[in-house]
């Protein structure tokens, strides 16, 4: 028999404590703590809220922000790492599954960072590092591409969950490619983006690329989208004194949740800080699909070929890399046994 979860979720809408990473995790935990126990057993986080945004790449050019992205390299963790294992003890103790945005900093290159999505089990496990595979407009200037190794759907206490960061949620293969591994809750995280063209309204952008993610694959859609704290602004701006006018703008954060058929469930939170929670009740997908089931009886895959390549990207490849590929393994499942210990 068919049995489909009914579970609380909650996205968080508010800012990290800026480039402070240990202040960061205690912040992530803390709202943990709180999601749980409103009865929450996902909950979502933004896009690298650990621990911030690049927003100087915005407000200023590649040489005044030089010194930023050091400060940056410096804040960002390694997955796994200590930071993560805090976050996914907590996640074990307090029986809620959580994805979270980090700043990745590659274990081979002190200059290489990612924008990365972890998710992790209500049993604190580490189930998917996926690394945004193309970082959008100014982000290029900090990120390096991900790869499609980690383009996954987890299968969770929940129910079957995907992520996807920010912008790539408006490529169409890419959440193809989750619907086709039977994507039924997705995780869309975001920053606030003020700075963006004049007649672009951020909020309104982000409902719509969740909105047709949700109508097109039938599924749930819970977004999480940081803020701009009044400690960011003050900051940037010491460097940059435009920031202040760039960064203030309001309909630029966006949290909430849609439902199979396209529309809100609730109140989303717009530019305010806080959690929303929304009830899931994974039945609500079956009977849209009767009219459109894309990743099944409502297309041509006779006609339509999508080929998603999941080799992790490597620097160079060794004739043992299978055995550092084991020791690896290791490590994480090392790192797991802690968390359980």
């Amino acid at each position: 028999m068919l049995e489909l979860h009914n579970f609380k979720a909650a996205a968080v809408q508010t800012a990290p404590v800026f480039l402070d990473t240990d202040a960061t995790v205690d912040k992530v935990l803390r709202l943990i703590e709180e999601a749980a126990s409103n009865g929450a057993r996902l909950v979502a986080f933004p896009e690298v809220f650990v621990a911030g945004y690049p927003y100087w790449s915005w407000v200023g050019n590649p040489v005044q922000g030089s010194p930023w992205f050091e400060r940056l390299v410096r804040s960002a963790i390694e997955v796994p790492g200590p930071e993560i294992r805090k976050i996914a003890a907590a996640a074990r103790r307090n029986k809620i599954n959580v994805v979270v945005g980090v700043n990745e900093r590659s274990k081979h290159s002190v200059g290489t960072l990612y924008n990365t999505l972890v998710t992790i089990s209500d049993e604190g496990r580490i189930l998917g590092r996926h690394r945004k595979l193309v970082p959008t407009w100014a982000e290029k200037l900090i990120w390096a591409p991900g790869d499609g190794s980690a383009l996954r759907v987890h299968n969770t206490s929940i129910g079957p969950l995907g992520s996807l960061a920010c912008g790539e949620n408006t490529n169409t293969l890419a959440r193809f490619a989750l619907l086709s591994q039977g994507e039924m809750v997705h995780v869309a995280s975001y920053i606030s983006l003020p700075v963006a063209p004049p007649d672009y309204d951020m909020a309104d952008a982000i409902k719509v690329r969740a909105a047709a993610h949700s109508f097109e694959g039938k599924i749930f859609t819970i977004v999480s989208c940081s803020t701009i704290s009044e400690e960011i602004i003050s900051a940037l701006e010491l460097d940059f004194p435009e920031a202040r006018q760039l960064l203030v703008r309001k309909n630029s954060a966006f949290s909430g949740f849609i439902g199979p058929d396209g529309r809100m469930i609730g109140e989303p939170l717009i530019d305010d800080e806080g959690i929303v929670y929304a009830d899931i009740d994974l039945s609500r997908c079956i009977q849209p699909r009767q009219m459109h089931d894309i990743t099944g009886h409502y297309n041509r895959f006779d006609v339509f070929d999508l080929r998603v390549n999941r080799k992790p990207l490597q620097a160079a490849r060794f004739e043992d890399f299978a055995a550092e590929d084991d020791l690896n393994c290791d490590a994480m499942a090392q790192l797991e046994q802690e968390i359980q210990a």
